[in-house]
């Protein structure tokens, strides 16, 4: 029996797991003593086991819990020793019994030297002699596993914190290990025991903090055959897996299911229409988890339990068109609203969260919201760091760069319940296109045939204005009584906030209320109004009070804005309040917010959008020249015009999206943020496209005099300040921003051209 053989016979667990407790130790008698077969417990198998035998071995049991390859030496000695006691108690009973007349009439059957005290005398014999030589081979294994494992041992016992530059915060860990590595269960699962060397290991194998040990096992690195190619995406043709997905158990899943259903055939057209358009295009199939967080029992899930009592919907009815539009599009897709089952799909070690991931994260995207991403962040330890960049959060409202680099909001007091991330911008996703500098989401609304169209026309009230706010709160915040006191004069209000019978909404008198309605009824009152909040309607919905809404959102909007797409609907401006329709518009809805909209978005980011390469930028020359400071501006004054577009003759173009051929640079005037800078040129703001410009040399090619540059952490740079000829560069990219305006400053501008009706994407985005 070699050393390896005896563990497994044994059970004995393997390296580096500490001392465990084997399994009960069972003996196999030799043949034709005893028993056949192996037997645990006092007088198992052995047959003529006596009441005294029994008593002698019921003090120590034949089966044993043994603690370890060293202990089992131990054990099995002390059994030897409690055999060799047992057998001279029997030869005692045995003199007894030849001494009395006791057994004389048993002489004829049972001769003197085969009594059942001598054939008992004999099996145990037997067994002690098997439990000896099993000892002595286990002393033989255990002193040459010793002899040939001391080098190993040695080192494993004397490790030091090694000292390489290349990992300066080894040092600190291994003390942090130190003090607190019983401060979560996750360590113990990777092996650490509290010795120096297991830090070591956990430091430089499952984290990378230290460098590796050079006793340890490594395998050689062998170039990784490239990978195979990725599963092709293919439009689907029924929504029914969907369904099973999304699960059941929550009012918030059902209703979610319900709108699903309700709009499965326009899901299903838009996508025929769309594959079409796409016909012969490579789509990658990926991977997605979708963890709605705010629907988990962790965070609360408030939402659920209010779905029919005047809770709010639109979070809901966008993440309904979400899936739709993840799951049409044909990617392979993961649905989560609890804790437990998103530390499941991302496997999450047990314990308190502060330990890496067990293996890769097997998602390339993550659609979650601030609640999950909370939760990620909890669970994750490091690896939420390492893959944050394939997260995508659902952000109504959006959340702005200012608000979202935690060091300069806290510096200029821009930290709010949401913000402070430290994302890339463009990874929050948003319901309406607040600013540029998220990318939009959005939702989808019913599509409307040309009957339906005319019937809503000729039903139109043209005094008549639906405010959608379904809980009694909301009409209370921010003095909304005297607003709508002012339009009652002109229309007739109309609500749908919910209450039960005995205890009616505390809303103004004059003020129609049907109570919380279902969404086809909600849409049939909305058609009949010439003002209110639905997208479908003939004017922009009404702006939402920023402390209704907006305070507690990283965001510096007061009012919605509307996207050049949604531009000469019907109402040539939106004022702060309410804008001025005529008396007959034909109902439109923007391509933006119809199914085949929505899939073709969420198509063009998922195929293009990359957080987690780094963005290129122009090659550098290897050595600097006084003839060569920097290599040539890739930006070209455009003929005739003030405005910088990319050079045709740059030499090279990046593997950006949006392509720079969509690029032009404007500079804006005093108290004019980017992207209204932007959108006076009929263009749109381009955060990605920053890089491109903050750089001193385009000062000087729009004919800005700079007496001085400097590179500061502002979320309005670059930009100059004409007064003293000061120019100012960005230091920090999270900070490139549409948002925002001084006085003091003009800025630089990064525009592109969009798509009609599809403000989201250039006309070569697809």
């Amino acid at each position: 029996v070699d050393a390896e053989e005896l563990r497994l016979h044994l059970r004995v667990p393997g390296e580096g797991w500490g001392r465990c407790v084997l399994p009960q130790l069972c003996f196999l008698p030799t043949r034709g003593v005893g028993s056949s077969r192996g037997s645990c417990g006092a007088g198992a198998g052995v047959p003529g086991w006596g009441v005294h035998a029994r008593l002698a071995v019921s003090q120590v049991s034949l089966c044993a819990a043994v603690m370890g390859a060293l202990e089992s030496r131990g054990v099995l000695r002390r059994m030897s020793d409690m055999l060799e006691m047992l057998m001279k108690r029997m030869d005692i009973l045995a003199r007894l019994e030849n001494s009395t007349d006791f057994h004389k009439g048993d002489e004829a059957r049972f001769p003197l030297d085969r009594s059942p005290a001598a054939g008992l005398m004999e099996r145990i014999q037997a067994i002690a002699q098997n439990v000896s030589d099993i000892a002595i081979k286990v002393d033989q294994i255990l002193r040459n596993s010793l002899l040939n494992g001391k080098g190993m041992e040695g080192r494993r016992d004397q490790c030091e914190v090694p000292r390489d530059p290349k990992y300066p915060d080894c040092a600190g860990k291994v003390e942090w290990m130190r003090a607190r590595w019983t401060s979560d269960p996750c360590y113990a699962f990777f092996g650490v025991d509290g010795t120096e060397c297991s830090f070591l290991i956990y430091l430089s194998e499952v984290e990378w903090f230290c460098p590796p040990l050079p006793w340890r096992n490594h395998t050689v690195a062998v170039p990784s055959p490239p990978p195979p190619p990725r599963a092709q995406a293919a439009f689907r043709r029924d929504l029914a897996r969907l369904l099973e997905l999304i699960g059941t158990g929550k009012e918030s899943l059902s209703f979610m299911k319900k709108r699903i259903r309700h709009l499965a055939q326009q899901w299903l057209r838009a996508a025929r229409r769309l594959e079409q358009r796409l016909a012969g295009r490579q789509r990658d199939q990926k991977h997605i988890l979708v963890h709605i967080g705010f629907l988990t029992e962790e965070s609360g899930d408030v939402f659920s339990p209010r779905v029919l009592k005047g809770g709010p919907l639109g979070e809901m009815v966008q993440w309904a068109d979400i899936l739709a539009a993840l799951f049409m599009l044909g990617h392979s897709l993961r649905v989560t609203v609890s804790l437990k089952e998103l530390q499941s799909h991302l496997g999450v070690p047990p314990g308190r969260g502060n330990c890496p991931l067990t293996s890769p994260l097997p998602f390339d995207l993550i659609y979650t919201d601030y609640h999950g991403l909370q939760q990620m962040k909890q669970h994750m330890g490091l690896s939420f760091k390492k893959y944050r960049c394939r997260v995508r959060v659902i952000d109504t409202f959006g959340t702005e760069p200012a608000y979202n680099h935690e060091e300069y909001a806290t510096l200029r007091g821009y930290r709010t319940n949401w913000g402070y991330w430290n994302l890339q911008p463009s990874q929050f996703m948003t319901m309406f296109p607040h600013t540029p500098d998220n990318s939009f989401m959005g939702f989808v609304s019913e599509e409307l045939n040309q009957t339906e169209k005319q019937l809503i026309k000729a039903n139109k009230v043209s005094s008549m204005a639906v405010v959608y706010g379904k809980e009694a709160s909301i009409w209370k915040v921010g003095g909304k009584e005297k607003f709508l006191a002012i339009l009652n004069k002109y229309m007739e209000i109309h609500g749908t906030v919910y209450y039960e019978t005995q205890r009616p909404p505390e809303v103004p008198a004059f003020v129609k209320n049907h109570g919380l309605l279902p969404q086809h009824e909600f849409q049939q009152l909305l058609r009949k109004a010439k003002v209110g909040e639905a997208i479908p309607g003939p004017c922009p919905p009404l702006p939402k009070h920023p402390e209704a809404f907006h305070s507690p959102h990283p965001g510096s909007r007061l009012r919605y804005s509307p996207s050049p797409a949604q531009m000469g609907q019907g109402c040539p401006q939106l004022l702060p309040v309410l804008c001025s329709c005529p008396s007959q518009v034909d109902p439109y809805l923007p391509y933006e917010y119809t199914c085949e909209g929505m899939l073709e978005r969420i198509h063009a980011y998922i195929q293009h959008q990359d957080f987690c390469t780094p963005s290129s930028l122009p090659p550098s020359p290897k050595t600097k020249t006084p003839a060569m400071q920097s290599p040539p501006s890739p930006l070209a004054l455009s003929p005739n015009s003030t405005h910088l577009v990319w050079s045709p003759s740059a030499g090279w173009a990046p593997q950006a999206w949006p392509p720079v051929a969509s690029l032009q640079v404007w500079v804006s005037e005093p108290q004019h943020t980017c992207t209204e800078t932007c959108r006076r040129h009929g263009l749109v703001c381009e955060p990605t496209f920053f890089r491109f410009l903050n750089k001193e040399e385009v000062f000087l090619q729009l004919s800005i005099t700079c007496d001085s540059t400097e590179y500061e952490m502002n979320h309005l740079y670059p930009a100059v300040a004409e007064n003293v000829h000061e120019c100012y560069l960005q230091k920090e990219p999270l900070l490139f921003s549409c948002a925002g305006h001084h006085a003091k400053y003009r800025r630089l501008c990064p525009c592109r051209d969009f798509r009609q009706g599809q403000v989201a994407l250039c006309r070569d985005c697809l």
